[in-house]
């Protein structure tokens, strides 16, 4: 056991090496690199918003928004199917009173046709073995389509999902790092930027749902009717705070727009003709498919521009666009173009989220917290290591020298998985001290006790770590598990925490086993002592 032919000892020490150059970009050079050689590898570990400054927003999701949108898809998707089936069905007018559907299908023949082109509409609510929507048919004719719990459930939950996907793709088109995105609990979600002090920024793009519409304009409607909110049958009212005609509100058609989920780019521009910043948008195969057709039927009407409920523009169409491209224009600064254009790449947020808490770091703080927790390590390890010499002599000697080497892979490994270290990080940090040290307590007492049996030198040190090497890996191997379940369910520091503790178990066994076994069997290769000290 206590063989290290030659090939063995170069290998552990070029992986001490290593370890050791990777953790030196962190500890001495910082981001910048100034001073770092160029040809060598320069991962950093990342502070977390405790430790650099940062925000932390929280937002909050409204289901009445989701059970609202579910709504009017619904009866968009009525429509199409009733439209389409052969032969077609007439139906009335939907309403949507009271979070309800409910239309007349004109020729009672046609009911049980019209109830099969519904049922694909509805799926299944997760695993509650309920459908998303009811249907019912009252009075011979007349259908409802009543939307269940299970089913707005399922609704928001997948929204909130994709609200977190849509939200890290807005932050790193943003270019910050490290980002913390998690949900807590069913309707709200967590946001935190380290390094970003300013908070507006962020707020607006998050607050941002980038729901983009273009509808036709309703130009038949009553212009005094408009300003008061009152819509014509089959319109909607938009506020419109730019209309030169000076009334703020604007009617356009409800239904035959086109949605902004057909976009695949949009990017900040300037008008050609008046040098304004507009937003230059290019819609897929399908979407430019749509938005020919709008233009082509409705040359010289005018269509409105809608983001988040509000019309930006309503130009006319003047001709046909073809090419699948078109632009935004209206009061923007070139800021305010690139933030929408960020928001409408990374896609619309499918629910409405409000910020219900906002917190500022200041990058004081989290160096102030560096500092003291810096010191509580430093003052640990020294302490560790007096013990340690004290205790063991030369075995302590060579244990401190493993647990030095131990900080610094530590310190490696998360520069090369490019880690976050936060404050409970830091006290995972400080935790592995002690938990390095104590594998070599083990050790040496067991190589105490063999020679006090009366075990020969040679025998008793490869018995100690033969036999303390196991207590050691049963251990660390319940740390570990505990470790990787703290990760797994935890959350923000929680998880900074979990991985400094899981990476600091790793290293610290590897240098407390095989890395003291590699300098004793050297030692007493090389010096055959005749009485050990320990």
């Amino acid at each position: 056991m206590l063989d290290f032919p030659r090939w063995k000892v170069i290998a552990i020490s070029l992986l001490l090496a290593f370890g050791v150059l990777m953790s030196l970009p962190s500890l001495f050079f910082g981001e910048s690199h100034k001073y770092w050689p160029t040809f060598l590898p320069d991962e950093t570990i990342n502070l977390g918003l405790d430790l650099s400054g940062g925000s932390h927003i929280l937002l909050e999701a409204d289901p009445a928004d989701v059970a609202r949108t579910r709504l009017e898809t619904m009866e968009e998707s009525v429509r199409a199917v009733m439209r389409r089936a052969d032969p077609r069905i007439n139906i009335g007018d939907i309403s949507r009173q009271d979070g309800v559907l409910s239309f007349m299908v004109r020729d009672s023949t046609q009911v049980d046709a019209a109830r099969e082109e519904l049922l694909p509409l509805t799926t299944g609510a997760g695993l509650t073995g309920q459908r998303d929507w009811d249907i019912e048919v009252r009075d011979d004719t007349r259908f409802v389509l009543t939307p269940t719990s299970a089913g707005l459930e399922t609704a928001v939950d997948n929204a909130m999902d994709t609200a977190t996907d849509v939200i890290r793709r807005r932050i790193d088109e943003m270019g910050t790092r490290e980002p913390t995105i998690i949900r807590q609990g069913d309707e709200r979600i967590v946001v935190q930027v380290p390094g970003l002090e300013d908070p507006e920024a962020l707020k607006a793009l998050l607050g941002q749902t980038a729901k983009l519409e273009f509808k036709l304009v309703d130009f038949e409607a009553d212009p005094n009717a408009v300003a008061s909110g009152r819509a014509p049958v089959g319109s909607q009212i938009f506020p419109y705070p730019d209309n030169p005609t000076g009334i703020p509100n604007i009617a356009v058609k409800r239904l035959g727009g086109i949605s902004g989920d057909k976009l695949t780019d949009a990017g900040q521009g300037f008008d050609q003709e008046t040098n304004a910043p507009v937003v230059n948008i290019t819609f897929d195969t399908e979407g430019g498919a749509r938005f020919a057709r709008l233009t082509q039927n409705n040359v010289g009407r005018p269509f409105a521009i809608i983001l988040d409920g509000e019309v930006l523009s309503a130009p006319n169409i003047n001709e046909p666009i073809l090419g699948g491209s078109a632009q935004i224009s209206g009061n923007f600064t070139v800021e305010s173009a690139n933030q929408l254009s960020i928001a409408l790449r990374s896609g619309a947020l499918p629910v409405e989220l409000k910020v219900v808490e906002e917190r500022t770091v200041g990058p004081d703080l989290g160096q102030d917290s560096i500092e003291k927790g810096m010191l509580a390590a430093i003052i640990g390890t020294v302490a560790v290591l007096t013990f340690m010499v004290v205790t063991y002599g030369r075995f302590g000697f060579y244990a401190n020298m493993a647990l030095t080497l131990n900080l610094f892979l530590i310190l490696g490994v998360m520069a090369i998985f490019n880690a976050t270290l936060t404050l409970p990080g830091i006290a995972g940090f400080i935790l592995t001290v002690g938990s390095a040290v104590d594998a070599n307590v083990l050790i040496n007492e067991r190589i105490r006790e063999e020679r006090r049996r009366g075990r020969r030198i040679i025998q008793a040190v490869e018995v100690g770590y033969k036999e303390a090497s196991r207590a050691i890996f049963d251990a660390n191997i319940t740390n570990v598990i505990a470790g990787l379940l703290l990760f797994i369910f935890g959350s923000g520091p929680v998880r900074g925490f979990a991985v400094v503790l899981i990476i600091g178990i790793c290293t610290s066994v590897f240098t407390a086993v095989v890395v003291t076994r590699m300098w004793v069997a050297l030692w007493l290769r090389r010096k055959r002592p005749q009485e050990l000290v320990i």
